[in-house]
């Protein structure tokens, strides 16, 4: 039996935490350890993760530390981490009850070091019928990944190598730090696909960091495209797909900040490509 590790990355989501927990505890598959991670919380999370803790059927690990972002959170939990295969899980996301038990089966037979799966998504309430471009992509997705982020957080499982091999979550990286890592890791990954819903998510509050940082979220992406440019890790094709998408990414976020009287900083992001030949 290979035992899994879920990391649950939390801040002041106390409404929203237990639900999670209980989608651990209740899973199917026999050996799986939980990881708490409250990154710098204000609300009573640590009051209720303690009342769980007694209530939980796996082992449940609580840290907490000073507010970091959630690349720090997934990192300390990784740290934590006792398996060699590792789940991560939004504190308002949760999974179905034979989530963990199919993921390992998959990966295992994949051969693979990461597998992801779709998810069944919720919006205040109501289930949301998703687009065909939101279909999670499977084998090699370095162009699917350069657009948005493709790989759902709550639906990946992956082997512990896959840090050794290509570092951990950026920490620079307020948000999109999701969208960073899987495009790292797609440059020379295979993403096996689960090709069911096991993960529910929900979305469409205030709290979020998607509405949080909805204004400005590409310049995270864009960053995240520099820096792999300038890495020296690209193939010939992948920098061209690299360099293609930066243009529309700086094209689009540079004139939004011209429209919006934001001129110095339309003209940097705008004049960004012009580092990059093709």
């Amino acid at each position: 039996m290979n035992p899994a590790t879920v990391i649950i990355p939390t801040h002041n989501r106390s409404l929203f935490i237990e639900r999670a927990i209980l989608s651990v505890s209740e899973q199917s598959y026999p050996s799986v350890e939980l990881i708490v991670v409250d990154d710098g919380s204000t609300d009573d999370t640590r009051i209720r993760v303690a009342e769980l803790a007694h209530q939980v059927r796996v082992p449940l690990c609580y840290i907490y530390q000073d507010n970091q972002g959630p690349a720090s959170a997934r990192n300390t939990g990784i740290r934590a981490a006792s398996s060699d295969l590792i789940c991560f899980l939004d504190s308002d996301d949760r999974f179905l009850p034979d989530k963990i038990s199919i993921q390992v089966k998959a990966l295992l037979d994949s051969g693979g070091l990461i597998s992801h799966t779709k998810e069944i998504w919720y919006r205040r309430g109501n289930l949301l019928k998703q687009k065909k471009k939101h279909q999670p992509p499977e084998g090699s997705i370095f162009q699917n990944c350069l657009r948005m982020c493709v790989v759902g957080m709550s639906t990946v499982m992956v082997r512990r190598e896959l840090f050794e091999l290509h570092g951990w979550f950026d920490e620079a990286f307020p948000c999109c730090e999701d969208y960073d890592y899987w495009l790292r890791v797609s440059t020379n990954e295979s993403f096996h696909l689960v090709n069911v819903p096991l993960t529910i998510k929900d979305g469409g509050r205030e709290d979020q960091l998607s509405v949080i940082h909805r204004m400005g979220m590409d310049r995270y992406r864009i960053k995240s495209i520099v820096n792999l440019l300038e890495s020296g890790c690209l193939t010939t094709e992948q920098y061209i797909l690299a360099v293609n998408e930066l243009v529309c990414k700086c094209r689009i976020y540079g004139n939004g900040c011209l429209k919006h009287g934001k001129a110095d900083e339309g003209h940097h992001y705008l004049q960004i490509p012009e580092r990059y030949h093709i």
